[in-house]
């Protein structure tokens, strides 16, 4: 299994396992419904979060959103390139519109999404 990455989608989120971490990003059907991105709330590395808590808040052109974690686990790295510009997440390749990772995720909650 080490190697293999696995691919899901949740309420506008898509969730990748790459066999150590779970990324997240905003799924194209997302992008295209919130319109361009101007402002982009997200939890801090090492916070705790629940499945079902809001885990990030869009402030877009067409509405303003909040996003419910898929997971629980503790956040391990946020997209570093969102500090200084949200248009990576109008990138036309959803997987590079990747927000943040989580880590010590309960091993049977992804394959329950």
């Amino acid at each position: 299994m080490v190697g293999e990455t696995h691919l899901k989608k949740k309420d506008g989120l898509w969730i990748l396992h790459n066999g150590k971490e779970y990324c997240i990003g905003l799924t194209k059907e997302s992008q295209d419904e919130l319109g361009h991105i101007t402002f982009l709330s997200l939890p801090k590395v090492g916070q705790s979060v629940k499945q079902g808590e809001g885990i990030i808040e869009v402030e877009a052109e067409k509405a303003v959103s909040e996003f419910l974690s898929p997971l629980t686990g503790t956040i391990s790295s946020v997209n570093e390139k969102l500090d200084s510009s949200t248009d990576i997440l109008d990138s036309e390749d959803e997987l590079d519109a990747w927000i943040l990772s989580f880590k010590e995720v309960p091993e049977d909650q992804f394959g329950q999404l």
